[in-house]
């Protein structure tokens, strides 16, 4: 897939890893001047050496989303760099598996560590970043949700409620800036493999585990999807001819939440 983002600029956030990284090698494959934020200073150092081949120019930003000033420095810095701001993808998130448990066994510390990077990194981010748009005259949101914000899934509440609010708060984040030219949208990533979850889906012969084979009995095209494919909704959202498409939740989840696919 290939759009026109010359000339703009972009900032992802959880974007040395997984579904984030694979958005901004994809937005600077198609022009824009990426930067990149994550606490994780290796995965920085490995997809800077990525994008120096991938992108016109880029950032590399040791930043943490639960933390507004840190990310109020991000945005000043990306402005002052190249100018403007013109897209924010809210990539950035968690699901530890000490949340894997029902509420009333949720631990304080895990609950608000999954709401805290995965709901208030958004707020701060978006936070920080709509001003600077908002000088530029405009710009796109693309917010990263899952289907388990959609359709709620057991053992995971922190996940599924931090999910759901970012899914309706892409939708007041549309009504309040759609009309001073900032786009909101939101992905809804089905099961996607990453490096994070290849232990999930291939046992050591490589094939699916049984475990992956129930979940993925569900999805109608029969296997996970690739961090690319979720890359290409956020890449289409992000495009010049997406400019009439505004408060959107685009699940990419290989027809998970069209129904239960069985055959009786």
């Amino acid at each position: 897939m290939q759009v026109d983002l010359s000339g703009k600029t972009a900032l992802v956030t959880g974007g040395a890893h997984g579904i984030g990284r694979a958005i901004a090698l994809a937005l600077g494959a198609n022009g824009a001047r990426v930067a990149v934020t994550d606490i994780d200073q290796n995965g920085l150092l490995d997809v800077d050496t990525v994008l120096q081949e991938a992108c016109n120019a880029h950032l590399c930003l040791r930043v943490d989303v639960t933390d507004y000033d840190s990310m109020l420095g991000a945005v000043r810095g990306v402005e002052t760099a190249w100018g403007s701001f013109d897209i924010l993808v809210n990539n950035a998130g968690i699901n530890t598996s000490g949340g894997r448990v029902v509420l009333h066994e949720y631990s304080p510390e895990t609950w608000d560590k999954i709401l805290n990077v995965d709901l208030n990194g958004v707020y701060h981010t978006s936070r920080a970043a709509l001003p600077a748009m908002l000088r530029a005259g405009g710009g796109r949101i693309v917010n990263i949700s899952s289907v388990a914000g959609l359709v709620p899934l057991r053992l995971q509440s922190a996940f599924v409620a931090a999910k759901a609010a970012v899914a309706n708060l892409t939708r007041s984040m549309a009504l309040e800036y759609g009309p001073q030219g900032v786009l909101v949208n939101c992905v809804a990533p089905g099961s996607t493999l990453t490096r994070g979850t290849e232990a999930l889906f291939y046992g050591s012969d490589g094939s699916y585990s049984d475990k992956a084979a129930s979940l993925i009995s569900h999805i109608p095209l029969g296997r996970p999807g690739k961090v690319e494919e979720i890359a290409a909704a956020v890449l289409f959202l992000c495009a010049p001819e997406a400019s009439y498409i505004n408060g959107v939740v685009l699940p990419v989840d290989g027809g998970w939440l069209a129904g239960y696919n069985r055959d009786w």
